[in-house]
């Protein structure tokens, strides 16, 4: 990287993001590699941790969440997802010069170089294991396990329409770490919310995939939304169905009640107005859907600890 190449605010990234406004120019690009300035995604790996851990506390009868558990996840996630998307932009540095919404990341701009990035990429995944260490040996096993996919998913797009199913496994992996990290083991509940997971994934980034279309068929790229096209509307209600039908069996396996079962009404209800709303045709349209994926992540979140809290309190 040089002094001389500017680090431009990317199309995706919130006009105030904290990159831009107070990070020093030098660490810009770097943080953009991370998606430090587009956080969302570290948010959507974080959630499904967050769920797990606390719905095997509430199966334990535990009043609240573990806080040093849930600030390990926090950290984790976003430490995990920058070094996987830095990892994905040297996979496809060629091709992000060619799409317009990714021409301005670093590597593909010249503000980083791919040796660079490998090196940023290490960096992260190493602090990523000093936050695994801190779990039982199952956990650490399991978590290690997760690179094997991050590895791998940068390379589907190539070669199969469904990169969204890759992404979900890969992506989803804190579902079974979070229950593991608790109960030191596997168990039906965390597996359901696993496979949920990977269905609610495949529906979102199937909307966020038709921001890209007309790029990815020009540069030979495959997705669900293109696979899908016009019948997106459908497909996505289906995936987004099955999310919720499998996280409502896992948390009642897990012990949830009644408060679980209205946070997971509030979600489908927000998954619903996804579908309902939804316009292919209009990136920004497609950008606000798929980023209201994080409040369905709170509104399950919240229900889960309230529920150990009404518990507790009864």
């Amino acid at each position: 990287m040089t002094e001389t190449i500017s680090s431009p605010r990317l199309p995706d990234a919130p006009p105030d993001n904290w990159v831009d406004r107070w990070a020093p120019a030098s660490w810009r690009p770097y943080a953009k590699l991370a998606r430090f300035d587009r956080p969302i995604g570290a948010w959507l790996l974080l959630f499904p941790c967050w769920w797990s851990q606390t719905l095997a506390e509430l199966s334990l009868g535990r009043p609240y969440p573990n806080p040093w558990d849930l600030l390990l996840f926090l950290v984790g996630s976003f430490v995990m997802r920058g070094a996987g998307c830095a990892f994905n932009d040297f996979v496809d540095r060629d091709i992000d010069g060619k799409v317009a919404r990714t021409a301005g990341r670093p590597i593909p701009s010249g503000q980083v170089t791919p040796k660079q990035a490998l090196a940023f990429t290490a960096a992260l995944c190493l602090v990523g294991l000093v936050v695994l260490v801190q779990f039982n040996l199952f956990t650490i096993v399991l978590g290690a396990s997760s690179l094997l996919l991050v590895a791998a998913y940068p390379f589907f797009k190539r070669f199969t329409y469904w990169p969204q199913v890759m992404l979900g496994l890969t992506f989803k992996w804190g579902a079974l770490v979070g229950w593991a990290a608790v109960a030191g083991g596997l168990a039906l509940p965390a597996v359901l919310l696993y496979a949920g997971s990977v269905l609610w994934t495949i529906g979102y980034d199937t909307i966020y995939a038709h921001q890209d279309k007309e790029d990815d068929l020009m540069a030979g790229l495959k997705s669900t939304a293109l696979r899908f096209g016009d019948a997106t509307k459908p497909w996505v209600s289906g995936f987004y169905t099955g999310a919720v039908v499998l996280w409502t069996v896992a948390a009642m396996l897990a012990g949830g009640g009644v408060i679980v079962l209205v946070a997971l009404a509030v979600a489908a209800a927000m998954l619903a107005w996804q579908v309902a709303t939804l316009d292919m045709s209009d990136s920004a349209n497609c950008l606000r859907r798929f980023k209201s994926n994080r409040d369905v992540g709170w509104v399950l979140f919240a229900g889960i600890v309230a529920e150990m809290a009404a518990r507790n309190w009864g």
